[in-house]
């Protein structure tokens, strides 16, 4: 398949590694408003090609996207040290205005594939924007939360990841909500299987759990600015999905029935991708108080959202 990546700073160019190295697309075309950057930037995810199957890599102009199945749209302003996600939305949706019409005239029958933050709002954004189906416009939602809640619960519990089914839900931010009480490992209840391995998890071990990993954008970004690797793999991953049709559950951003009953909403649930999109959404099984979390993460959406001066009374 054929992905364009709008947006070659560091998180286009290491997504474009990540679907190189992962054999996830045929062919990929970076398009930016530096065009010496792209052109960089392909050239040298290019020279990674030969160790992963090779496939092809260039910078292109908008017509460049036509008959990409998907496109991906890390275009935007970064997260500045401090900054919430939410605070990047009045720069970030001029952003959509420009480039989302660009690339529907080139590929109209792409799966938009949104990971530009705050990415929920920006999901709604682009959904408005496009005109397309809520299906069609996909955010990368949770889908890096969700790796990091397992890779520290795979670090208490000393099992790999890929064992655990634990996922993180509502915003891509500060009111997300790690879901403990739905985790299991092979069948097992978390709970159950940590007091089987010897390493329980009570209130402190969850606490500590829950900050490293709603910090960790925070973290990486005091650290060296910005991050790119995790969403990078993440994106990639979302992409093969819908490739090969693998219907596989994913905790990605769509517009659709939200947690606090209101109007459709952008956030992440458990939703299965494949060919088209987002496939169905999943109503997650959760204690009550992770049930309340979510509907405060949907509010605090809900406000944002509110915040674009078309929706401002």
């Amino acid at each position: 398949m054929k992905v364009g990546i709008v947006g070659a700073g560091m998180v286009g160019a290491a997504t474009a590694n990540a679907l190189v190295l992962g054999r996830a697309a045929d062919a990929i075309v970076l398009v930016d408003i530096d065009r010496r950057r792209a052109e960089a930037e392909a050239e040298d995810v290019r020279h990674a090609s030969p160790f992963a199957g090779g496939a092809r890599l260039l910078a292109g102009d908008w017509a460049d996207l036509a008959g990409a199945g998907v496109v991906i749209i890390a275009a935007g302003v970064g997260q500045k040290p401090g900054e919430s996600r939410l605070e990047l939305l009045a720069r970030n949706e001029a952003v959509f205005e420009d480039v989302i019409p660009k690339v529907l005239e080139a590929a109209p029958d792409c799966v938009l594939l949104v990971a530009t933050n705050p990415v929920d709002v920006m999901t709604s954004v682009a959904t408005r924007i496009s005109g397309l189906p809520a299906a069609r416009v996909v955010g990368s939602g949770t889908i890096l939360d969700t790796a990091r809640f397992r890779a520290c619960l795979a670090g208490h519990l000393e099992v790999a990841p890929g064992s655990i089914h634990a996922y993180v839900l509502g915003e891509h931010g500060d009111s997300e909500v790690l879901c403990f009480s739905a985790a299991h490992i092979g069948g097992i209840p978390l709970s159950a299987f940590a007091a089987q391995a010897g390493r329980p998890l009570d209130e402190a071990a969850m606490a500590r759990i829950d900050e490293e990993v709603r910090r960790a954008a925070y973290r990486i970004i005091a650290g060296k600015g910005a991050t790119w690797y995790g969403i990078a793999a993440g994106l990639a991953r979302i992409v093969r999905a819908i490739d090969a049709d693998e219907r596989a559950l994913l905790t990605v951003s769509s517009v659709g029935a939200a947690a606090d009953g209101g109007p459709p909403l952008a956030m992440s649930l458990p939703r299965l991708v494949g060919r088209g999109g987002i496939l169905r959404t999943l109503e997650p099984r959760l204690d009550a108080r992770e049930q309340e979390l979510l509907q405060r993460s949907a509010a605090v959406l809900r406000a944002a959202v509110g915040t674009r001066p078309e929706s401002t009374p």
